[in-house]
């Protein structure tokens, strides 16, 4: 998730705004030290137009 949202020069700040989180959970997520609820991966999906398994699994 970390280099989608660098590609597109967003900030940890600007992602979790766009996703209605904390930055917390953005550095949680990109640290993979939380496991993103399946609509919050699916929120993510979206936003970066791609699938969760592209995102998540890769």
């Amino acid at each position: 998730m970390k280099e989608l949202r660098t590609e597109r020069e967003w900030s940890q700040a600007k992602l979790a705004e766009l996703l209605g989180v904390s930055r917390q959970n953005i550095i949680a997520i990109e640290k993979e030290k939380y496991d993103p609820s399946l609509a919050l991966a699916l929120k993510i999906a979206r936003l970066f137009e791609t699938s969760v398994e592209a995102i998540f699994l890769e």
